[in-house]
């Protein structure tokens, strides 16, 4: 009887065992048959930021290719971590397989995230990342090494006693915090020479005012370096506007169409690049691959450029500083 009762859980345990088993097969195989799901949640679409605009477009390259449904929303303003967390909620509500984030905030976003993880959906970060490690996959520019190759070369062009200034983004927000550490790195001893350090909230105009205060307050200010698009081209303008290019240098990091103009006008010296396009493809592609079961590395750097006046032209900083160019070619091409 007892070796009878024994038979009995063995089978009654393979039953259960093999059920399970085909359970979750077919549930795989139903996965594998519908288009993979992925909401991107970037800092703005902003389409004044060629920044974004380039991320974003790369991104929707890399869905398309691999057949993925894909859906961007995000907030008007970078700073709106209020309007851009009511969109990550309404993204976890429609359980996609992933999530693909930007945070504008390094803290206010990490409950909801882990909502998102604790019902199964995969959450990978592109361009700048939380306190607490939620993510799957971060795909994103080393912004230390940003800001110290920024500081490098601008460490070339001052001497001990010139006065410097920083117009930096969104404070707190990883990528301004990197970069402006970064930056001081790279200067070395002449960090010490950094007068103040403001925030534009990544608006152009608040960027140009702040800017123009810094120029008043501090008479034989020598260097600015923006941070980031709206706070290089913001502080680029107001420069230009004072005619006083010849007395201050100006650093940044993002291109756009005016800040290469700015920058044949002799405004910028150096601009570092980041390599939006291929960022917002990564993280798509890289997604993708995760979601797939692929062996994934989890930090993955998208890379940068540094661009001065004297190598803008060159064809691979070319097709840097005008990606929407080789876009169009490769459109014309297929």
């Amino acid at each position: 009887m007892n070796k009878y009762k024994k038979w009995v859980s063995v089978a009654v345990f393979l039953f259960l065992s093999v059920g399970t088993l085909l359970i979750g097969y077919a549930q795989h195989q139903q996965k594998k048959s519908r288009p993979l799901s992925l909401i991107y949640i970037p800092k703005t679409e902003d389409g004044t930021n060629d920044f974004w605009t380039s991320l974003i477009s790369g991104a929707r390259m890399a869905a398309k290719e691999y057949g993925a449904d894909f859906l961007v929303t995000g907030p008007e303003a970078e700073q709106d971590v209020k309007q851009q967390n009511e969109l990550l909620r309404a993204a976890i509500k429609k359980k996609p397989d992933a999530i693909l984030f930007s945070p504008s905030s390094f803290t206010e976003s990490d409950e909801l995230l882990k909502e998102a993880k604790e019902q199964g959906t995969h959450i990978t970060f592109i361009d700048s990342y939380t306190e607490e490690e939620i993510q799957d996959l971060t795909v994103a520019t080393d912004n230390m090494e940003v800001g110290r190759r920024l500081g490098e070369f601008a460490k070339r062009l001052l001497d001990e006693d010139s006065r410097i200034a920083i117009v930096s983004h969104v404070k707190g927000v990883s990528t301004a915090v990197e970069r402006e550490a970064g930056f001081r790195e790279g200067l070395g001893e002449l960090a010490d020479n950094i007068e103040e350090v403001v925030y534009c909230d990544s608006f152009y105009d608040k960027a140009y005012e702040l800017t123009n205060e810094l120029m008043e307050k501090y008479p034989d200010l020598e260097m600015i370096a923006g941070m980031n698009e709206y706070s290089s081209v913001g502080a680029a303008r107001a420069v230009r506007d004072a005619r006083a290019q010849d007395r201050i240098r100006v650093v940044g990091v993002d291109s756009s169409q005016e800040a290469v103009e700015l920058m044949e006008q002799g405004i910028f010296q150096a601009l570092v690049v980041q390599k939006a396009f291929r960022m917002g493809y990564m993280g798509v592609e890289e997604t993708i691959h995760l979601l797939e079961g692929e062996n994934v590395k989890k930090n993955q750097d998208s890379g940068c450029e540094l661009v001065t006046p004297e190598n803008m032209y060159d064809s691979e900083i070319e097709k840097l500083l005008f990606p929407f160019n080789n876009l169009k070619q490769k459109d014309s091409e297929e």
